[in-house]
């Protein structure tokens, strides 16, 4: 049991090599450059490291708790989570549970064949992705073959954008710190707006995207995207990626031009430029958005739900979220309930404004 920045350089390769070997998606969430990152915002990450002899043959990042209640590592932001394993190892999730001293393991978005805990979910939900693998000009065609009018649409108002604000220029990894802080403020915007938690008011979430956005490796790098209309940032958005994905993280845009839908150009230009660098996979993330309806091609399974064995702590863990879930999964469910809740939360949101 270690803490991140005690991993040794071999123990890392061989969890880089873990993950090339693995079928699923190369998802920058699930590297050891993203738990490095955490481990300097969350004192109690760990990571257990799994042998055989001499050979590190699994590793599974988390956080611990007290009374041994665990959590997949950066629970309720990390956007892939679960355990990095050679495959066909013979562990289960009692034993390796037991080898961390968890009580039990919360995740929200564990990544499909998760074989250990898959079988302890509560919820199943689609992560909604854009297949760029063939190029940004096939996928322009599955656009206009699923939604004509919504490419259609979508270019005009780019064009229109540049004639009346100024000349549309878009930056994919972007430098500037000041671009990082518009992004930020935008989103803690949105979020006060919608009624939502900020999540930017949370100390330790603007430290680790602060650390990430220096983070450069081949398989885990911060990346902030910008669309300009002349020298004015009027979208931007910042997450991860790895050599074939790019994760989407944080999306945000100046709401005073909300008719250009800048929002919906960025993604587009975020999409041609992860082509033409080789990316074949950007995932949107779970949690359905009507901008994701218009811009996805597939989806990919996420679960939410926790592994327990029965004692006090696994009772803390079941009072502290199952309840919450059970209501949320319950409102989602129902469309009408659902469209009262946002109509809630907006108005909520609305109060809170100065």
């Amino acid at each position: 049991m270690l803490r991140p920045q005690d991993l040794g350089e071999g123990e890392r390769e061989r969890w880089r090599a873990l993950r090339a070997a693995s079928a699923l998606p190369r998802n920058p969430f699930m590297e050891p450059e993203f738990t490095d990152a955490v481990g300097l915002v969350r004192p109690r990450s760990r990571v257990a490291v799994v042998y055989e002899g001499r050979e590190p043959v699994g590793f599974l990042p988390h956080e611990r708790g007290r009374l041994g209640q665990g959590q997949a590592l950066a629970y309720g932001v990390s956007d892939a989570q679960g355990a990095v394993l050679a495959p066909g190892l013979g562990l289960n999730a009692d034993e390796l549970m037991r080898a961390c001293g968890l009580s039990s393991f919360a995740f929200d978005n564990l990544e499909a064949e998760q074989g250990l805990f898959v079988p302890h979910a509560a919820e199943e939900y689609a992560s909604y992705v854009i297949d760029v693998e063939k190029g940004y000009e096939t996928y322009e065609s599955v656009l206009r073959a699923q939604s004509p009018k919504f490419l259609k649409t979508t270019l005009a108002k780019e064009r229109r954008l540049g004639r009346q604000v100024g000349q549309v220029r878009f930056v994919f990894d972007e430098r500037d710190p000041a671009a990082l802080r518009t992004l930020t403020a935008w989103k803690s915007a949105q979020y006060r707006r919608t009624g939502r938690r900020d999540r930017f008011a949370q100390e330790w979430i603007t430290r680790l995207v602060d650390a990430l956005s220096g983070t450069r490796a081949p398989e885990c790098s911060g990346t902030l995207s910008v669309l300009y209309a002349g020298d004015q940032p009027i979208a931007a958005h910042f997450g991860l990626r790895s050599s074939t994905v790019l994760a989407c993280w944080f999306p945000a845009y100046e709401t005073e031009l909300a008719k250009f839908s800048p929002g919906l150009v960025l993604h587009l230009r975020m999409a041609e430029s992860a082509a033409a660098e080789g990316i074949g996979l950007l995932d949107l993330g779970r949690g359905a958005a009507e901008y994701k309806d218009s811009l996805k091609t597939g989806e990919l399974p996420v679960y939410e739900g926790a592994w327990s064995r029965p004692g006090v702590g696994a009772a803390l863990h079941w009072l502290s979220r199952e309840p919450s879930r059970r209501a949320h999964h319950f409102v989602r469910g129902r469309p009408r309930l659902a469209a009262a809740a946002a109509r809630t939360l907006k108005g909520v949101g609305r109060l809170r404004r100065p």
